[in-house]
């Protein structure tokens, strides 16, 4: 990927990767913990000429930190596709991402024309488990709780089979900052996005994964049912990452949501 930025629509500075091209723009929306690296396949799955946005987070990746609510992260997503002239575009979000993605086509459904909300739900976890893991980052840090997470974003198969996968993907988790995972954990936990997911009235695919341990299939199958002519799927054998274990899969359904959307 080229096009390497840097810009700060929303108050804090944003490190993204925008590639130029022709037709409809397909958005990627990443989840908590990793950052615009886990769409890399996917992306090599599309058209070249296709035009692509990849941004980190606040608190992620190379983008500064700054306590925001789901509200603030999809002002982001806006300002960077507002800077970057992209509207009508096919919005790819997962776990957090997809939150956003649904908070985006609430707040700004002029820059939306179809979803793909992989592995998130209307609402992800409570206020409790919210918690717990807000004071165990702060008090101990991510490395501490690298493992189960790990066993929940890829799948038994995977990890056994990617070693050196895994430690890369390991890296990537324990060298997200503190402070930005546990402002993004609150984000989370405060956000129920119920109306938003019933007012989504573009093509929209939920895509879920069977070996999912953080936002399992039920979660999945009941944010389908709350946007209006949604479709679902559940890959097997698959965790809360699929951009990462089936990237060819996630990048066939962005290329059939395209040819639907038209």
């Amino acid at each position: 990927m080229s096009g390497l930025r840097f810009a700060a629509p929303n108050g804090a500075t944003l490190h993204h990767v925008i590639r130029e091209g022709r037709g409809r723009a397909v958005v990627f929306a990443n989840s908590l913990g990793t950052d615009l690296r886990i769409w890399q396949a996917v992306v090599a799955g599309l058209d070249p000429d296709t035009p692509i946005l990849l941004w980190d987070k606040r608190g992620h990746g190379l983008s500064e930190e700054g306590p925001v609510g789901m509200e603030g992260h999809a002002a982001d997503l806006a300002g960077l596709m507002d800077l970057h002239g992209l509207s009508g575009a096919l919005v790819c979000g997962v776990s957090v991402g997809g939150m956003i993605a649904q908070q985006l086509a609430a707040n700004r459904p002029d820059l939306v024309s179809g979803l793909l909300l992989s592995n998130t739900g209307h609402r992800i976890g409570t206020a409790e488990s919210w918690n717990a893991r807000i004071e165990t980052v702060e008090r101990d840090g991510i490395a501490a709780m690298a493992e189960p997470i790990l066993e929940r974003w890829l799948s038994s198969f995977y990890r056994a089979s990617n070693p050196e996968a895994m430690a890369g993907w390991r890296a990537m988790l324990t060298r997200t900052p503190a402070a930005g995972y546990a402002a993004l954990c609150r984000a989370i936990r405060d956000a129920d996005l119920t109306e938003a997911a019933r007012g989504i009235d573009v093509p929209t695919l939920c895509l879920a994964g069977s070996e999912d341990g953080a936002t399992p299939p039920e979660l999945v199958r009941e944010l389908a049912d709350l946007v209006p002519g949604a479709a679902y799927r559940c890959l097997d054998g698959v965790g809360h990452l699929p951009s990462i274990e089936r990237p060819d899969n996630v990048a066939r359904m962005l290329r059939d949501l395209m040819e639907r959307i038209g």
